[in-house]
């Protein structure tokens, strides 16, 4: 008969959070092992010093570097994986021997813990059993006496030795964050707090549940002063202490064209502190929504009074967020928020602009490099402006051999402009100019068309789409694998059209 591996999770460091279940395992182990440093000191046998008895192997398996340089040809990591296949072979004896094995694990046996090695190594040949133990996440919750996270928030847990733009990023799109291995690693955490916006939020927690806990907001730790065991907290937004001044404020963001992707950190960041979000329904659904936050969707046509209804909540006290796609200033809700902002009874009510993604450079990506050289963005909506203004427009960028991103090319209501706009551009540009018809880019229902001007069909045009129009420069280049559209960055000399 071969004895039994039990991985015992022994908690964060307080002897009294060790299970009932683990001390009684440790007591009844024929075999005590854990890992300890070189200098021989061992936190988890400290842990579990209380519950052992008297006349129980102790297995030490002490580490053969930490940060240490070594000679080893496969260098550290080479150092470790032989020192964790030792370590196996001696526990392995204890095991034939028909001796049950307790390996103690700080915190719990398959979070960030040693043991994890051990069970991978032995549990196909011999009898393992986990027992789970208290995280150090959830004593430095109870440290700060804070939720984690509530409702339907998300959890996300890292470790400190993420690349700092990989760690960033992790940090802008979760909801409530434990950041483990700081320790060394703790300049690298703190700039990609900043990076993310969340400084402020951050909690640091160090050796939670020990007797020399401490508790205090990481913006104030000294980098030099930071164990490897601590974490970093950012709690549930439902629960964590505002990270901005309460005064109100309006922050008008673009979510990009379609694609989650093409929605920015610096939009992402904006969008999670603010209270309120404001915009057009289907823009407002990409959003997800969050228990702290409020949602106001309205119609597209009510532009000022969505500015006007934003500033009111701001006024109130709101940070909100009005939500518009693609970028916030190409037509769009920058300007109506700014325009109703001027008035005097909102004078005092700050509103910032943050850019996003236009829709004119993700269908020009698609396509190639249709605005590679000057190009006019236009757009075909005669709702706010006259169509003699558009159809003007229209014929000075086409006079000047301007590539033109057009916007707004049609609707169910309206439905001749697209004709109208190639009737006026034929006048100026060759049938055989290359036309890119963009219709939802960035969305599951995305497609592409290249077409020549006089081949334009306005049935093929909806409200969902984009058009490019070349210049006279621009090139549809057949190649093997699609073709491609580009509009060289050189101007030749005297290629104006002749009837300019």
């Amino acid at each position: 008969m071969t004895g039994k591996l039990f991985g015992i999770g022994l908690g964060p460091g307080d002897p009294e959070l060790v299970t009932v279940k683990a001390a009684r395992i440790i007591a009844e182990a024929d075999v005590v092992a854990y890992h300890s440093a070189r200098h021989g000191h061992s936190i988890a046998r400290g842990v579990a010093a209380p519950y052992l008895r008297d006349g129980q192997v102790e297995e030490k398996l002490v580490y053969p570097l930490t940060t240490e340089t070594t000679d080893h040809p496969r260098g550290y990591q080479g150092a470790i994986d032989e020192f964790y296949e030792e370590s196996a072979a001696r526990l392995a004896a204890h095991l034939d021997a028909g001796r049950n094995v307790a390996l103690l694990a700080e915190g719990d046996p398959l979070f960030y813990s040693s043991y994890m090695h051990m069970h991978k190594r032995l549990s196909g040949t011999y009898q393992t059993e986990i027992v789970p133990g208290v995280t150090s996440v959830a004593a430095a919750s109870a440290a700060t006496q804070t939720p984690l996270v509530e409702r339907d928030e998300v959890l996300t847990v890292v470790p400190g030795t993420l690349p700092v733009a990989e760690l960033a990023d992790r940090l802008a799109n979760s909801d409530a964050v434990a950041i483990m291995k700081l320790g060394r690693t703790f300049g690298a955490v703190r700039e990609a707090l900043e990076k993310s916006g969340r400084l402020e939020e951050a909690v640091y927690v160090e050796r939670a549940s020990w007797s020399a806990q401490r508790v205090l907001p990481l913006k104030d730790v000294e980098p030099d002063e930071v164990p490897y065991f601590s974490v970093a907290l950012i709690p549930s937004p439902l629960n964590a202490a505002a990270p901005h001044s309460s005064r109100g404020e309006v922050v008008v963001v673009g979510l990009g064209p379609g694609d989650p992707e093409w929605t920015t950190q610096e939009v992402r960041r904006e969008l999670r502190a603010v209270t309120d979000l404001v915009g057009y329904g289907p823009y407002l659904a990409r959003v997800a929504p969050n228990a702290w936050q409020r949602h106001h969707p309205s119609d597209n046509r009510v532009e000022e009074e969505r500015a006007a209804f934003a500033l009111d909540l701001a006024r109130g006290g709101a940070r909100v967020a009005v939500v518009s796609s693609g970028d916030p200033g190409v037509f769009a809700m920058a300007t109506a928020v700014l325009e109703v902002a001027s008035r005097a009874e909102y004078a005092d009510i700050p509103v910032r602009v943050v850019p996003g993604l236009t829709a004119a450079n993700a269908v020009a990506a698609r396509a190639g490099a249709p605005l590679g050289h000057d190009y006019a963005v236009i757009s075909l909506s005669d709702r706010l402006k006259p169509w003699d203004i558009v159809e003007e427009r229209l014929t000075a960028a086409a006079k000047a051999d301007l590539a033109i991103a057009i916007y707004n090319p049609a609707s169910k209501s309206r439905t001749w402009q697209v004709q109208a706009m190639k009737e006026t551009l034929l006048q100026y540009k060759s049938p055989e100019t290359p036309v890119v018809i963009g219709r939802a880019v960035g969305s599951p229902n995305e497609d592409v068309k290249l077409v020549p001007l006089g081949s334009l069909d306005p049935a093929d045009v909806d409200m969902r789409c984009l058009l490019i129009i070349g210049s006279s420069q621009t090139v549809m280049a057949e190649r093997s694998a699609s073709p491609v559209v580009y509009t060289p960055r050189r101007y030749p000399a005297s290629s104006l059209p002749q009837n300019s």
